[in-house]
């Protein structure tokens, strides 16, 4: 029995192949929600997947067998697994019997005719946006099936920039790998680091003080508040409301100014530290940032209400975009995008190992799942945020430490962990032997949320895509790892 607030650490089965898809279907039907799968880890051949209600967690892995490695698809079963199928498939040669196809994910060497889904009719023609954009984002391509304007289906094609993160971790100490984490995405670099060093104590079976998870929570939600402003301020330049992209991406900057304050970097580089909390700024630093969070948080509520008032781009933001709750469900979408379209789901409501004691949901009168909900879903979160914020800060910054082990029997030898980031839930799950890790994998929010940006763009105008894309506004560097 795991004690209230140690880490959650998986029990790890071992499953013949021919009773994977067996023990798929029980974990579902009791509950336990598709995390993440992967390859590797314990021989080449090795195919995992983490299930999980944040009280249990449950490691399934099985063996690819034959000359081929093989081993069958579950994607009929939770479409969720459908890119990690095909991740797998591309870095570590699965074959994954029972699909239709495995179109190729990261091997970009092909043609589109491999990787985009076949589309033909009258009128249908195809639109290619990518990979280079003009402007300063990062590479993604965009191949769009057209009849005239509207969008009959998106297939987006992104890890141009794959960096070989996690195979680079392999070997390294745990304290170390945190860098790596951290990396994988500089806008969400805090969630990363803390969802890989949670992942770690739960393989080392160590267990934090409650000044460590008060100063983990405390910068989880400071990315949170950045995160949210810009991504409203996105939306604004979406519909072409300068004003309201001026005036959030001022409130951003003011946000990072904070951020700065209390951990010495804008983007909170360098906060997060394995079994303890490094990060502990002077009283005068927490009462300044509680002071310009207040006034902050008082600029946030009128900038809300011009925009909530502002009827030509409440129009234009109405009905663009839908993704219905039961796509959002079988897609596995996570964050303010599936609450927006009535998935009332946030790993902060059960977060043992973080402090959120009375945390109160956000929630939105019309999760109609277009663009307009999920900026209200920011908007309603922003307040809960600077709530939580000024609860912590009240109470100081402390140094923290590790202290005893969660479980006699001391290190194992893999952990995961679940955070809720500002675009929804982050799952890491490291392998080794407490001393060096064997295996680390990272699946962001915005991973799980980029095939529901394709589903929310079917059926739209090819002249709304930027608008749709900004309201999800997914990282393309957590997929570059």
């Amino acid at each position: 029995m795991r004690r209230e607030g140690s880490p959650a650490r998986p029990r790890l089965e071992y499953v013949a192949a021919t009773s994977w898809r067996g023990e798929v279907e029980r974990a579902l039907a009791r509950g336990l929600r598709f995390r993440c799968a992967y390859a590797g880890g314990e021989g080449e051949r090795s195919w995992s997947a983490l299930f999980g209600d944040g009280h249990e967690e449950l490691l399934l892995r099985t063996f690819a067998s034959g000359d081929v490695p093989a081993v069958d698809s579950v994607v009929d079963l939770v479409e969720a697994a459908d890119w990690d199928e095909r991740e797998a498939h591309d870095l570590g040669a699965i074959e994954f019997e029972g699909r239709a196809s495995t179109r190729p994910l990261l091997d970009h060497s092909q043609p589109s005719s491999a990787w985009a889904v076949p589309v033909a009719g009258a009128g249908v023609n195809q639109v290619a946006v990518g990979p280079v954009h003009a402007g300063i984002i990062e590479s993604g391509h965009f191949r769009f099936h057209v009849v005239g304007e509207r969008i009959l289906h998106v297939d987006p094609q992104l890890f141009y920039k794959h960096r070989g993160l996690e195979r680079a971790a392999e070997g390294m100490r745990p304290a170390a790998g945190i860098a790596i984490a951290q990396r994988a995405c500089g806008a969400c670099a805090v969630t990363n680091s803390v969802a890989f060093a949670q992942a770690c104590e739960s393989m080392l079976g160590s267990v934090v003080d409650e000044p460590t998870r008060r100063a983990r929570t405390l910068l989880i939600e400071l990315e949170r508040l950045y995160n949210h402003l810009h991504d409203i301020a996105a939306i604004c330049a979406g519909v072409g409301f300068a004003a309201g992209n001026m005036a959030f991406a001022n409130l951003k900057e003011r946000a990072l100014t904070v951020n700065r304050l209390l951990s010495g970097h804008r983007f909170l580089f360098g906060s997060v530290a394995l079994g303890g909390n490094e990060i502990v700024p002077g009283a005068p630093a927490v009462e300044e940032a509680r002071a310009r969070l207040s006034e902050l948080g008082a600029d946030i509520a009128a900038a809300w209400r011009a925009l909530d008032f502002a009827a030509t781009v409440q129009v234009r933001l109405t009905g663009a975009g839908v993704l219905s709750r039961e796509r959002a469900e079988e897609l596995g979408a996570v964050g303010p995008a599936a609450r927006a379209s009535g998935v009332e789901r946030d790993a902060r409501t059960y977060a043992p190992l973080l402090h959120y004691p009375a945390f109160r949901q956000a929630r939105i009168d019309r999760p109609s799942g277009d663009c307009s909900a999920r900026l209200r879903v920011r908007a309603a979160e922003l307040a809960t945020t600077l709530e939580t914020l000024d609860d912590l800060l009240q109470g100081g910054v402390e140094a923290g430490s590790a202290v005893q082990r969660a479980n006699a029997d001391g290190a194992a030898d893999v952990g995961a962990a679940v955070v809720e980031g500002p675009r929804g839930e982050t799952v890491c799950v490291v392998e080794g032997d407490g001393a060096r890790l064997r295996r680390f994998h990272l699946r962001t929010a915005s991973y799980a949320n980029w095939p529901a940006l394709a589903a929310a763009t079917a059926g739209e105008l090819l002249p709304d895509f930027p608008l749709i894309n900004k309201s999800f506004e997914l990282c393309y560097a957590c997929v570059d790892r």
